[in-house]
This record gives C-alpha cells, sequence and structure tokens, in this order.
C-alpha cells in the first residue's frame, strides 16, 4: 500500500479569542462532500488522507502557504483552492500529481483519444503483436489525462507540447506510435534493422 496523499481542510469554525464559530460554512461543507465523494470515485484506488481543521484555531498554519480565506484545501503541503466550494478536478489533478511522483508506473499502458490516427496506429501495433496494454481515452476520462501529463512532463520538460498517443511498454516510457513500432518490431523480428526503416517525425 502506497503512503497516503494528504489533503487538509481548513474551515470556517473555531475560536480566536472571545469570538468562536461552531458551524461551520456552507462552502466548507460543500467542500468536505466533495472531497469524500471524489475520493470514492475518481481517486478510489489512491490512498488519501483527509484532516478537517478549523481555520479560526489555527488560521496562521495555512497562512504560511498563502492560505487565508477558508474553506482552505492543501493538497501535499500546497493550497490547491480557498474562498469557495472546491471544484472535484481540481482535487483530482493535484492528488495524482503526487501519487504519479510516489508511484512508479508499471505494464503496458497507452493514453490516447479516439479521433487520433495515430493512436489508432499505436493500438494496431499492440493488438498485432499480442501484447496486452490498458488503453486510456484522455478525454473521456479526466483522470487519464491528468495522469499522462503528470508522468510524462518530467520526462519531456514542462515547455514541450504533450500529444498523444503517449505509451509505456513493461513500465518504460516509450512516446508515441512511431517510437513504438520499432520496439514491436524489434520483439516480434530479433533480426529487425531499424536503419532499413524511414523515419518519419515523432508522432
Amino acid at each position: 500500500m502506497s503512503e497516503p496523499v494528504e489533503v487538509t481542510v481548513f474551515r470556517w469554525a473555531g475560536a480566536w479569542g472571545p469570538f468562536k464559530v461552531k458551524v461551520p460554512c456552507g462552502e466548507c461543507a460543500l467542500t468536505k462532500d466533495v472531497i469524500l465523494d471524489t475520493c470514492e470515485h475518481e481517486l478510489a484506488d489512491i490512498p488519501v488522507r483527509l484532516d478537517m481543521r478549523e481555520w479560526l484555531s489555527e488560521w496562521w498554519l495555512p497562512l504560511l502557504r498563502g492560505g487565508w480565506h477558508a474553506p482552505i484545501v492543501i493538497v501535499d503541503g500546497r493550497v490547491i483552492s480557498q474562498g469557495h466550494a472546491l471544484n472535484r478536478g481540481l482535487l483530482t489533478q493535484a492528488v495524482i500529481e503526487v501519487h504519479s511522483r510516489r508511484e512508479v508506473i508499471t505494464g503496458n499502458h497507452l493514453f490516447g483519444k479516439a479521433t487520433c490516427p495515430h493512436c489508432i496506429r499505436a493500438k494496431g501495433y499492440l493488438d498485432d503483436a499480442g501484447i496486452d496494454y490498458s488503453y486510456h481515452d484522455v478525454v473521456r476520462d479526466a483522470r487519464a489525462l491528468y495522469e499522462m501529463l503528470a508522468r510524462v512532463k518530467p520526462i519531456v520538460g514542462p515547455r514541450t507540447p504533450i500529444t498523444v498517443p503517449q505509451i509505456w511498454i513493461d513500465g518504460a516510457y516509450v512516446g508515441g506510435a512511431d517510437q513504438l513500432s520499432e520496439i514491436v518490431h524489434q520483439l516480434v523480428d530479433p533480426n529487425y534493422d531499424r536503419g532499413q526503416c524511414s523515419m518519419s517525425p515523432q508522432r
């Protein structure tokens, strides 16, 4: 079991001197509900530890990280939302980014989209070679998009545009369909000579 991703929420509650708030604000309650539901669905297989704190009693703690307006949501030490009910997409992206840094990807994966001809070509290479793989549609599945970006950006650099497909074989990053074609040929034909193959730009 991997280490849980820490999610801390500072809600409008607590006490500071004579000033006390016993009932959290509506947006604080909504934020907690959004977090619990997102962890149950989009983040079901990622361990998350939720820590609900009272802002009035510990206002200086989130302030050190730039958080000053409850509800304040902090993921792995970084403020991702404050001052309004949490957008579940922001939470999903932030948790997946942390989880992807900690957990090495294993197996065979193809991140793509239905309308991409290079994704269709890559799937064909894998199918023809009899290689089992997991396909992730980054248009239909927001989690797949966030994971792909979180895993590819550290490899290619933050300024490089990310296209599809993005492929991993046996947990090793391959790249696009052209790079996959070379690997599949080598697996199927050990005598394959890449020098005899005209190379097209990376896709």
